[in-house]
This record gives C-alpha cells, sequence and structure tokens, in this order.
C-alpha cells in the first residue's frame, strides 16, 4: 500500500450509527476534478445523538471503515478532515471592531485578522470552546456589505460574524478517538457546512439557502446567504427517532423497526395496502397507512424545530434558495414534498456536484457529509501549486481567512 502524497485527500464522517471514509484525488485527466477512489462504511455503536459515548468502538469503527477505504483505494490514510456533531454545537452572532491607524493608508490582510480576532472575543457557555469563525460581511467607515476591506482605505473596521463552537469535552473525545485510531486531523467542521459544499450551487449560495443534513442521531443544518454562512445549528433529533417511532407504535422490535423504515417509509400518500418484511425467517407483516402517518408525524415534528431556528434568526419563509435536504433520511419517498408544505419553501434532495470516480455507491444523499469532508481536506491543504492563502471560490471565504489566520499564529 503506497504512501498518500498531497495529491490525496481524505474525510471521515463520524455518524451516530455509521462511519463513512471517502478517499479522493485530483483528476488531471479531466481538468483538475476530484476523483473518488476509495470510500469505506462501518456501523458505529459509539455515540448517542451525535457525541461520542464511547471511545474505544468509535475508534474501532473508524479503523473499519478507513481499512476498507485503503484497502479500496490502495493509499495508507494518516490523516483527514472530520466532522464534530451533538447538541453542544452552538451558533452565535458576534461583531468585531478595531481602529486604522490612519485614514489614507489602506486595510491590509493583517487588519482583518485582528477585526475577526477581535469579533471572536465573545462570553461563550462554561465548556464552550470555538470550532470556527465565519465573516458574513465588513463595514469600512460605515460602508455595509464589504465581502474583502483589503486594499479599502478608512479609520474603522468592522465585521460581523458568526462563531460555531462546541462543547471541550466533545473536542476533546474526537481527539481522543482519533488518536487511538491512529488518524491525524487535519481540519474540523460541523456536518451541515461540508455537505453545503458539495450539494449547493453557486447561485444558492448566493441567494440563500437552508442546508439540513439529517442524519440517524441528529439534524445539522446551516443557512447561506451572500456566499457566506449565516447560520449553524444542530437539532437532536434523526432518523433513529423514525424507527423507535414505528417500533412503539406497530409493536414490534427495533430490528424489524429498522427494516421497515428503509422498505417501506415513505410520506407520498397512496392505497393503504400489507406491506412486510422478513427476518429470521419470520414475516412481519403491517398496513401501510400505519406506517406513513407515525413517519409523518415525526418528519412533522422535525421541520417544526427547522421552523422555529429559522423564525428565531428572521428567515422564516425568506430563503429564495429554499431548502436542500441530504444524510440517510432524505431518502425516505416524499420527504422534499412535506419539507415544501410545512417549511414554505422551494424543497430537494442534495445531490453532489462535479464528481468522478468510484461514485456508484456514494452518490446518494447519505454520503454528502463525507463527500464534503473529503473536498475540504483538499480545499484547505495548501498545495504545492499554489501560494498560500489564494482564495478558492469553491471554499466559504470566512472559512479560509480563519485558517490562515492560525497558520499565521503558528510560525
Amino acid at each position: 500500500m503506497r504512501e498518500a502524497s498531497q495529491s490525496h485527500f481524505f474525510g471521515i464522517d463520524i455518524g451516530t450509527t455509521t462511519v463513512k471514509v471517502v478517499v479522493g484525488m485530483h483528476d488531471e485527466a479531466r481538468g483538475d476534478q476530484i476523483s473518488v477512489i476509495g470510500h469505506g462504511t462501518s456501523k458505529n455503536s459509539g455515540l448517542r445523538k451525535g457525541a461520542i459515548v464511547h471511545i474505544d468502538e468509535t475508534a474501532d469503527a473508524i479503523i473499519n471503515a478507513v481499512t476498507e477505504a485503503e484497502r479500496l483505494s490502495g493509499v495508507s490514510i494518516k490523516h483527514a478532515t472530520v466532522n464534530i456533531n451533538g447538541s453542544t454545537i452552538h451558533g452565535i452572532d458576534s461583531t468585531g471592531v478595531i481602529a486604522i491607524s490612519s485614514s489614507d493608508r489602506e486595510i491590509t490582510e493583517e487588519d482583518r485578522f485582528r477585526v475577526e480576532e477581535a469579533a471572536a472575543i465573545v462570553q461563550l457557555p462554561p465548556n464552550q470552546e470555538i470550532i470556527q469563525v465565519f465573516a458574513k460581511n465588513y463595514r469600512v467607515d460605515g460602508q455595509d456589505n464589504i465581502k474583502d476591506p483589503v486594499g479599502m482605505q478608512g479609520v474603522r473596521l468592522e465585521v460581523d460574524t458568526h462563531i460555531v463552537s462546541a462543547a471541550a469535552s466533545s473536542q476533546k473525545s474526537l481527539a481522543s478517538v482519533m488518536s487511538k485510531a491512529h488518524i491525524g486531523i487535519n481540519h474540523v467542521t460541523v456536518s451541515s457546512l461540508a455537505a453545503a459544499e458539495v450539494v449547493l450551487t453557486r447561485s444558492q449560495k448566493e441567494a440563500g439557502t437552508i442546508l439540513l443534513d439529517i442524519g440517524a442521531g441528529t439534524t445539522n443544518l446551516v443557512v447561506v446567504e451572500d456566499g457566506e454562512v449565516h447560520y449553524v445549528g444542530v437539532i437532536p433529533v434523526g432518523g433513529i427517532h423514525v424507527t423507535n417511532d414505528l417500533a412503539i407504535g406497530l409493536r414490534t422490535d427495533l430490528e424489524v423497526a429498522e427494516k421497515v423504515k428503509l422498505e417501506h417509509a415513505s410520506l407520498i400518500p397512496g392505497k393503504h395496502k400489507e406491506i412486510g418484511v422478513d427476518i429470521d425467517n419470520s414475516r412481519h407483516s403491517f398496513n401501510s397507512y400505519d406506517v406513513q402517518m407515525i413517519v409523518g408525524a415525526r418528519i412533522e415534528e422535525l421541520f417544526e424545530l427547522v421552523e422555529k431556528q429559522l423564525k428565531t434568526i428572521g428567515k422564516s419563509g425568506k430563503l429564495p434558495g429554499g431548502v436542500v435536504l441530504v444524510g440517510g433520511t432524505a431518502n425516505i419517498p416524499g420527504l422534499d414534498i412535506l419539507a415544501k408544505e410545512k417549511l414554505e419553501l422551494a424543497s430537494r434532495i442534495g445531490k453532489v456536484q462535479n464528481l468522478q470516480g468510484l461514485i456508484d455507491v456514494i452518490d446518494t444523499p447519505t454520503f454528502a457529509t463525507s463527500i464534503g469532508l473529503m473536498q475540504l481536506d483538499m480545499f484547505l491543504t495548501p498545495q504545492n501549486s499554489e501560494p498560500a492563502g489564494a482564495p478558492n471560490q469553491n471554499v466559504f471565504g470566512a472559512l479560509e481567512g480563519i485558517l490562515n489566520k492560525f497558520k499565521r499564529k503558528s510560525h
């Protein structure tokens, strides 16, 4: 097995029930597009609602998924970009202000870094630590909606940011898990941001769009507008809750309920009929109407929680780009139709764009986050062919800016 080079990139999605790994590389034959050369999955029993509760079990799941991806790609995985999840993730708005030494001096990158640092000085809840800071827009002497102030002149520079934080204990648990799996961490981000990178078009990012990554234990959401991250949140409801509801409502065990969900869950109205699943040579039969009602009730509750967050940030019904759905639960037929009805926004199932290679298995909403993590691993890792700090149009600009700041501090 050959060692990974700077042309290989890795994303590891640590989910509540499954770990997914994607390996990609530059495809020079296709104009330097990303080509997937390996992927792996493994069941995970070490998380609860997105939070790591069993270090060893989670590490074993990562090792198994990584081993499968290494076998398929022929590349040794020693480091990767990973996601952090759980209800301890919070997003808050903050403003930073600094003075420029004189009105005739041009604003520099150093000034931009200083104002972002000023915005990051906030009072966080106990045990919370900042993961990322996203600049939404800058102001120079009162002139608003500036995307990049470098090169302008003024005496007062301001920035509006969205700060994403998570419990320090969650970040330490993630570090421990990756250490036990013998995988170094290149970058850490939230699931929804990684997925948004690969399924949202530039026009959607500019117009205003909410992406919902509905996983097993949590739903990660991100609101992107004017090309920047405006809000990040996590709702502790996901596909596991649908399974639990089916087990209770159908009076069956969890294994049967999970199979009913995977094979027969649907939100599209239809004729009532008998459906069934076979487990251990036993046939379990149910009425399709009961399944639809149980699944629909839980998904409606989820969308009500999403709508509540949109109202809190003043974006209810005000996102022209609509809602984009990814994650395993996005495979339920009719989910986009119900989202359109409940959120009163255009809705569609997210599809990964501009991807080549071994995508027959992973070209689904379930792998959007892991693919996004792999692409961010490429975008955020300096390449020999690019000057340090060169902007990449595929990356949310603020994410790259903060990354460059941390690199500058480390030198």
